[in-house]
């Protein structure tokens, strides 16, 4: 349920703060993507004070990460590897210090108390090196395309992890999956279709305005030339 409320949240502030405008096409195609994966994904749904309040922060850090990490990109123009490289050091050193105490605080374990072997090492450096690829590609895909976008992509994702779950490990599927899946899959299409479309409309205005402009300079020039001879020709007179 969190996760649904990510791509509304991120429209809200997209719209508010960097005044981005979303067409009446992306937001259907957008809630029939929604609609399709609650319909697919959202099974029991239970509420409580701590619970909300924990989701309505990981929306909001969320949203706010991602809209940065695009809006920095483009702003600044740098690429993803750049902005990673400058926010990764931070990113660790946050984790490195709140972790442990976040940890203790659920497990009632202290993380530096665990004896590691070296099986243990080795998944950890593999886990590691696997987050620094994700985060790539996350800073990779936002930059080139946008933060509604990217949980568009990962909407597609859940869609498939609820395909393979039931196709390789025979995990319960009903009716009700299989329809919020072609509604979500519908969905994402409608979402890629109007995309493009718009994509190619505001290709082709510069293209427009130059042509306009080329069109119009050949008149420019002989309107100059005539005003000049007839000037000429005054001063002859004269």
């Amino acid at each position: 349920m969190t996760k649904l409320a990510i791509i509304p949240f991120t429209v809200l502030l997209e719209t508010i703060f960097l005044k981005k405008q979303f067409s009446q096409n992306i937001k259907l195609s957008l809630l029939l993507l929604l609609v399709g994966v609650g319909i697919a994904s959202i099974t029991d749904l239970q509420l409580n004070f701590v619970g909300t309040i924990l989701s309505l922060l990981a929306i909001i850090t969320t949203c706010v990460g991602q809209i940065l990490t695009n809006t920095i990109q483009k702003r600044l123009n740098v690429s993803s590897t750049q902005l990673l490289y400058q926010s990764a050091p931070f990113q660790a050193a946050i984790l490195f210090v709140s972790g442990p105490l976040v940890d203790q605080l659920l497990t009632k374990q202290n993380v530096f108390a665990y004896n590691y072997s070296p099986i243990v090492l080795a998944f950890i450096i593999l886990s590691c090196i696997i987050s620094v690829s994700v985060n790539f590609s996350t800073f990779l895909v936002i930059g080139k395309t946008s933060p509604v976008t990217y949980q568009v992509l990962g909407h597609l994702k859940t869609c498939l992890v609820l395909t393979f779950g039931y196709t390789l490990l025979h995990d319960p599927f009903t009716d009700r999956n299989i329809v919020g899946i072609l509604i979500a899959i519908f969905g994402m299409g409608l979402y890629s279709y109007f995309c493009t479309q718009e994509n190619k409309k505001k290709q082709a205005d510069p293209l427009g305005s130059q042509m306009k402009e080329k069109d119009a300079a050949p008149f420019l020039g002989p309107q100059k030339e005539g005003h000049e001879v007839k000037n000429l020709n005054k001063d002859s007179l004269v």
